[in-house]
């Protein structure tokens, strides 16, 4: 008889806590709206929201999601299927427009509002989106673009939109006239958020016949080969992995309805999208927005408002907070989860937490096309490996395979192919990416791993280049297309060095071909192009980069060399 592989027995299902199935049902529900519905009526008088100070409740979560539904579908005539950009921090505005979005058929596209023109232009352009939510503050980026995209419809916000009277205007007047955070703009047509949900008020949300195959979200990541590609996950996809969640969390103890989780990553960012605000649909827990989490000192002044019972973030997070003076004057004593992800938790850092909370962190692991999480550590003790990301979870596979294509042995290392209800189908628009990616349902993550015995995995290396700096992909192909194109440069290459704050930063290697070409000039050209993130932080001038015998440029050596820097 033919011998099971690890990957057929499961280990890993040993290490389960009590009473978290091995399997769940992704079609428990027809959509994402279905769920929706069910989390709005189940917990309506619970607070669903807070930021700044303002909180709503499931219940006005419920009525103004319809009304921006409405005002979708009966104002501005889209249809099922059509694409809409959200382009904001965490705002109570966010979780509005995504979910009447969803409400009213459509697919989102978050758009990280740091993106500069060029970047916001690919976005809208590849995902074809036709209406746009985006904040005051970075409107005057779309006037730049509008008309070379298909974008037609326009609804601006301003922060304090949803705080209420007078705060509302006390804080917009802020915003724009003593901190002049909003550059002017021109955007004949474009309708307030508010006057959205006045017009789709009057309007009842007529039913939207939703399937769990249809494409609830574009979320966009970079690629080996520079293109940023959109992951196309259904509704079917984000619902796994939020029963997961559900299931995964409940040994933590925390009733439903009474949980306040911190949402200090982005929404726009696939992790606390799904973690976040799509998981409190089933948990009944609130969301505390944090607009601002490098403002750490506005941060823990929220903190202390109330007792916080789950906390995702990511290294670079939990460590600014380790070592703000004001950490200790934050209540812990109910936080039950506190869930690492986006880059490696170092241990020092897990150690830190644990003994100033109570709580030890448990690390995970996902990427946008997982919808995201595929593996964690449990939020038991016994089932929390600091050093590992855990576990896969229910009616998960994952398995590390060799360069020949076979199953690695325990403790091999191979790249991370994951299969499961959670795996998306396909790259947006991009059949010829997606074949490089999926093979016989199983998803190649380009992350080298190792599992252990008894089912626990590690990451070891990267296959890809790509670089992660404070939990954000940074692919080197992109840097180097924008660099080249400065003035002054003839080669340039693009590597990640080791940085003990954000994991990673990226480091660029430059040919002149102007000797009057300096570092400066190539910072300002950057930030004009890129993200603040993506923003090279070390330049080094070279006369020559290393190539291999047809001329590419290698990364590698240069990676090598400044990790032997390190050791030194």
């Amino acid at each position: 008889m033919e011998s099971q592989t690890p990957t057929q027995t499961r280990p890993w299902l040993a290490h389960y806590p009590p009473g978290v199935p091995h399997d769940i049902n992704p079609d428990s529900y027809t959509s994402i709206a279905a769920l929706i519905e069910e989390g709005v009526k189940k917990f309506s008088s619970a607070p669903a929201y807070a930021c700044m100070g303002k909180q709503i409740t499931f219940s006005e979560l419920d009525t103004l999601s319809q009304q921006f539904a409405s005002f979708l579908q009966n104002d501005l005539k889209l249809q099922k299927g059509d694409r809409i950009a959200i382009q904001m921090p965490n705002l109570l505005q966010y979780p509005i427009a995504m979910f009447g979005a969803l409400r009213a058929g459509l697919t989102v596209v978050n758009t990280n509002p740091l993106y500069t023109p060029r970047e916001m232009q690919h976005q809208f352009n590849d995902s074809g989106a036709k209406a746009i939510v985006i904040l005051a503050n970075f409107a005057t980026n779309l006037e730049k673009i509008l008309s070379q995209t298909a974008i037609e419809h326009v609804i601006v916000t301003q922060i304090g939109d949803l705080l209420g009277f007078p705060k509302k205007l006390i804080v917009n007047a802020v915003v724009k006239y003593v901190k002049k955070m909003v550059p002017a703009y021109n955007l004949p047509g474009a309708i307030s958020f508010g006057d959205a949900l006045s017009r789709g008020s009057r309007q009842p949300l007529k039913p939207v016949a939703i399937k769990n195959t249809d494409l609830a979200f574009v979320q966009y990541t970079g690629g080996t080969t520079g293109v940023s590609k959109g992951a196309a996950l259904t509704h079917r996809n984000i619902i796994s992995n939020v029963i997961c969640q559900d299931e995964w969390m409940k040994p933590a103890g925390v009733p439903d309805g009474k949980g306040i989780i911190v949402a200090a990553l982005p929404l726009y960012h696939v992790y606390a999208l799904t973690t976040n605000a799509l998981a409190s649909l089933k948990s009944g827990s609130m969301n505390l927005l944090i607009t601002n989490p490098r403002d750490l000192n506005a941060f823990i002044d929220d903190l202390k408002k109330y007792k916080i019972t789950a906390f995702t973030g990511l290294n670079t997070l939990y460590n600014g907070l380790l070592n703000h003076p004001r950490i200790n004057e934050v209540d812990f004593s109910e936080l039950r989860i506190t869930s690492a992800g986006g880059m490696a938790l170092q241990t020092s850092v897990a150690d830190r937490w644990q003994k100033l909370t109570g709580n030890k962190p448990a690390e995970g692991y996902g990427l946008s096309e997982t919808s995201p999480v595929l593996c964690s550590n449990t939020v038991t003790e016994e089932g929390n490996r600091v050093g590992t990301i855990g576990i896969p979870w229910p009616s998960t596979y994952m398995k590390c395979v060799k360069e020949d294509g076979t199953e690695a042995a325990l403790g091999e290392p191979g790249e991370i192919w994951a299969k499961g209800p959670q795996v998306f189908g396909g790259y947006y628009n991009r059949p010829d990416e997606s074949a490089k990616v999926l093979e016989d349902g199983w998803f190649k993550t380009g992350d080298i791993g190792v599992m252990s015995a008894d089912g626990y995995f590690k990451i070891v290396d990267r296959k890809k280049d790509m670089i992660l700096v404070s939990g954000f992909n940074v692919y080197p192909n992109e840097i180097e297309e924008v660099v080249s194109q400065c003035p002054g440069v003839l080669e340039v290459a693009c590597v990640g060095v080791p940085n003990e704050k954000s994991g990673e930063t990226v480091k660029i290697f430059v040919v002149k071909k102007d000797e009057a070409l300096t570092e400066n000039s190539i910072i300002s050209y950057c930030r004009e192009n890129l993200t603040a993130y993506k923003v090279p932080k070390q330049i080094e001038f070279r006369t020559e980069l290393p190539k291999s015998n047809v001329g590419k440029i290698l990364r590698r050596p240069l990676r090598e060399e400044e990790l032997a820097k390190l050791k030194k």
